[in-house]
């Protein structure tokens, strides 16, 4: 017997869950799991639900239709691994632990292959004999290389592009292409420290916490609805060098923290927010 993941967004109103569990009773499923929340602010309702059981997905969507409101969001998954590409640049850290992770069946993703702007990383991913692509940026617009990058990305027909520390400025077009569909990973010193040596400049600073923020990638650089975020504390023992070792230690658990979030289903973008079910 199958787990299958039903994901409702609506506006609010009494009786949400009563009637989402009765449609699934209905149809002869076993509700294992059930989590909702309601923004009061917009009155958004939002429910993620786990059953054992298979259904006939259309009919299921059509009868939830006739009782929900106007409009509603409804989607069933059935928690299949997610195909995704991941690109990267120079640093290793964040790769590497997404390659381990999905070698070891943790991600419920399906790695498609890596690319990159730069050759250092292709010994890492062949050694988890997945397909690396270097695209040469040097010489080219950001339109221009883009372009290349679609070539290999669009035949593997991903679910997500992931950002491993990809060091390069995304087009508005180019996200456009992708939309909630792109996942980045940064230092959490934005927008302070921005540029060249972050570490080195929060070290001058004397900062008393760093972490990482995983996000959806959007046209505005870096304001992407926020998925996970974590700090730790360091102090005045640690040295630059500390710092972004610290730094990349957060951004690993951030980042696969983020991916199983989205790749479980446990993900609702709200606006500029999300609403996650963990």
């Amino acid at each position: 017997m199958s787990t299958q993941v039903l994901l409702v967004e609506c506006e609010d109103r009494r009786g949400l869950v009563h009637t989402i569990t009765g449609v699934l009773l209905k149809h002869g499923v076993n509700v294992v799991g059930n989590q909702e929340f309601v923004d009061r602010g917009p009155a958004r309702f939002f429910m993620r639900t786990e059953f054992d059981g298979d259904v006939n997905a259309g009919q299921l969507e059509a009868e939830l239709r006739a009782t929900l409101p106007a409009a509603a969001n409804i989607r069933l998954s059935n928690l299949k691994p997610k195909r995704i590409v991941v690109l990267a640049s120079k640093e290793h850290h964040c790769l590497g632990d997404i390659l381990i992770r999905h070698a070891f069946g943790e991600l419920n993703a399906q790695v498609l292959g890596v690319i990159s702007n730069h050759t250092g990383l292709k010994t890492l991913a062949t050694r988890f004999d997945l397909p690396f692509h270097f695209i040469n940026h040097e010489s080219l617009s950001r339109e221009a290389h883009e372009a290349q990058l679609l070539k290999i990305i669009d035949p593997l027909q991903p679910d997500y592009l992931v950002l491993a520390k990809y060091m390069r400025v995304l087009t508005p077009e180019f996200v456009r292409h992708f939309p909630a569909r792109i996942i980045n990973i940064h230092h959490s010193f934005l927008p302070a420290f921005i540029g060249a040596k972050p570490y080195q400049q929060a070290f001058d600073r004397g900062v008393k916490v760093i972490g990482a923020t995983a996000h959806y990638v959007t046209e505005k650089l870096d304001e992407g609805p926020i998925i996970v975020q974590q700090v730790i504390p360091v102090d005045h023992t640690h040295t630059a060098q500390d710092l972004s070792q610290a730094g990349h230690d957060v951004e690993q658990m951030v980042l696969a923290r983020a991916l199983r979030m989205v790749f479980e289903d446990r993900v609702f973008l709200c606006g500029n927010r999300t609403v996650i079910f963990d």
